[in-house]
């Protein structure tokens, strides 16, 4: 869903991912993947960007995947069987994060063959680097902060200082939707001006694939009913893909997994790729409670006991989302701070 966002940032502003990735300067031409070979190419998630000299090859990811790797090697096998002379920069860009270890990943190897590429962990970046450059500011809610929200404020501020009318709408566009991947998306509208949204063409087709898809942008988007059924069905993809993974959960297991918010599936998603028996459930599933408690006692501390309605609220979020609440404790005051950043973070 979000490969059109990151398709029209690369290809808008080509000289600041070449600036960025290459570390110099380059005019940088878009290359059709149909150009590499004859056979399907799923061209979805895949840019593809050439100067006389090199071809940068970029992939943008929201979940890793064990196939990355050989698609890596794939690429580069097909880019130098049509382009032998060019030296090919290859980078995968993860915007959220996770816990699985394959986002280190960085290499294929094979007996006798080994192929390396490029790892960005957006969340790992400096945020003054993104900002600098309008290619790359509306990735900066993502980046290496614990105030997203200010960060947005400082994008809208920079949306605001470019001239051309459509170009800013598509950036703003750009940015909101790519800061739904952590902000509540009330608030991202408010920031970045629910009119320029509103009207931008460029943003109400992202919310559609978006609808199309079953993804949600941001965590207030559509009705509390797309909401569940966004939530139930991806409970129910979790569900097989444990019973695939590490065979038929208890009643005990299913029902904990079942009790999961939408936040804490997906970091179950991206965990289980990395599961090998039923106990590593039950493993991940302790370290998620005991996360939990390790915020919620200092929580607890300053602010005093939970309601049970903050509690269920708490108990709802992401690892991510915890360790963000963590650093956040200092700046909370009272349980009505409290209540501001869930209803900022309000998770499904």
């Amino acid at each position: 869903m979000f490969d059109p966002v990151c398709k029209f940032l690369v290809e808008t502003f080509p000289e600041d991912f070449a600036s960025w990735l290459l570390g110099k300067p380059a005019e940088l031409t878009e290359l059709s993947p149909s150009e590499l070979s004859n056979e399907p190419i799923r061209a979805d998630a895949l840019i593809l960007l050439q100067s006389q000299e090199t071809v940068l090859h970029l992939e943008f990811q929201t979940r890793p995947t064990p196939a990355m790797a050989f698609r890596m090697l794939d690429y580069r096998v097909r880019v130098y069987r049509r382009f032998p002379e060019k030296e090919m920069r290859q980078v995968v860009v993860y915007l959220k994060p996770t816990q699985s270890s394959l986002v280190y990943q960085n290499s294929f190897e094979i007996p006798n063959t080994h192929h390396h590429y490029s790892v960005i962990r957006l969340w790992e970046q400096p945020v003054e680097t993104l900002l600098n450059t309008p290619g790359l500011m509306p990735f900066a809610t993502l980046g290496k902060t614990d105030a997203p929200v200010d960060t947005l404020r400082q994008i809208a501020a920079k949306v605001r200082t470019i001239s051309d009318p459509r170009l800013q709408s598509n950036v703003a566009a750009s940015a909101a939707a790519l800061a739904g991947i952590s902000l509540n998306q009330d608030l991202i509208k408010q920031i970045m001006g629910q009119d320029i949204l509103e009207e931008s063409s460029f943003y109400q087709a992202i919310l559609a694939e978006g609808r199309e898809s079953g993804i949600e942008i941001g965590r207030e988007e559509g009705r509390q009913e797309g909401r569940q059924e966004g939530l139930l069905k991806q409970r129910s993809l979790i569900l097989r893909q444990l019973d695939k993974k590490i065979g038929p959960l208890s009643e005990a297991a299913m029902l904990k997994v079942s009790a999961l918010s939408f936040g804490q599936l997906q970091d179950l998603g991206d965990a289980l790729l990395d599961f090998q028996c039923r106990s590593d459930l039950d493993d991940w599933l302790n370290q998620q409670k005991e996360t939990l408690d390790s915020v919620k006692q200092p929580l607890t501390q300053r602010l005093g006991e939970p309601s049970p309605s903050l509690l269920s609220s708490l108990e709802a979020l992401s690892s991510a989302e915890l360790e963000r609440l963590r650093s956040a404790l200092p700046e909370l005051a009272d349980m009505s701070d409290l209540t501001a950043w869930l209803n900022a973070v309000n998770p499904v």
